[in-house]
């Protein structure tokens, strides 16, 4: 028989991708939860014209979209649960680091889910709601960083799959510290420095479950989270702050 260590077991998994080519890192298998689709819809996704930039968002080749971040930054996230701030470092990831820039100020977070919250490990987000933005960014993908950083507790690092240079448009905070994702490289590009609590307090019931779905999520948006999965919780704006 031949036996796997448990630390062997969390790398291979932690190296597929998901489907449709969606930027990912793969749970721990325990965090994945099973969860009902047939749940009714009864939050309606935000309407487009609340989109402050939504033109820009479908033109991720625009300059105004691919700006030099400054060396160092911070964005505020308003979510259901409270305020956070990330505070990046351009020199971490540059690559990295300019993106988030630019998405964030363009107002690209506005009305997302946390899609993939499991505790211990990490919360994801980064999928557009509104499903014509979303098809323009899921394959628009960055060259990869090097690793500068290790993915320490309240650490943000983009999410991408076993190949190279497959980051796009999601993100992930670690909620422990992930040293293991180093090797792997996953460059963390910030970290939060307020409102962790606020990080910790998202709601994981679903675990990985929706993540299972990333091709319906880019398809449909919103509507399909909060069809099936209606309690995720959600960033009600992101913006860049002195």
């Amino acid at each position: 028989m031949i036996r796997v260590s448990n630390s062997a077991l969390l790398i291979a998994v932690l190296a597929l991708a998901l489907s449709c080519g969606e930027a990912a890192i793969a749970p721990n298998a325990a965090g994945a939860n099973s969860a009902s689709l047939d749940e009714t819809d009864e939050t309606p996704p935000a309407p487009a014209s609340a989109l402050p930039n939504r033109t820009l968002l479908m033109t991720p080749n625009d300059p105004a979209m691919n700006e030099t971040a400054p060396d160092v930054f911070r964005a505020k996230f308003e979510t259901d649960k409270g305020s956070f701030i990330v505070e990046v470092h351009r020199d971490w990831a540059p690559i990295g680091a300019d993106r988030f820039y630019n998405l964030t100020k363009a107002g690209f977070f506005d009305h997302i889910k946390f899609f993939r919250v499991i505790k211990g490990f990490m919360v994801q987000f980064g999928i557009h709601g509104d499903p014509d933005i979303s098809r323009y960014w899921s394959r628009n993908t960055l060259q990869d960083d090097p690793v500068k950083q290790s993915n320490r507790r309240g650490t943000i690092t983009y999410a991408k799959t076993g190949q190279p240079n497959s980051r796009s448009t999601q993100f992930f905070i670690n909620f422990a510290d992930n040293a293991n994702l180093d090797a792997q490289g996953f460059a963390p590009f910030g970290k939060v420095v307020e409102g962790m609590d606020v990080v910790d307090n998202l709601n994981g019931e679903y675990g990985g479950a929706p993540s299972s779905y990333q091709g319906e999520i880019t398809q449909q948006g919103n509507a399909f989270l909060d069809k099936n999965y209606p309690k995720l919780d959600s960033i009600t704006s992101a913006r860049l702050v002195n």
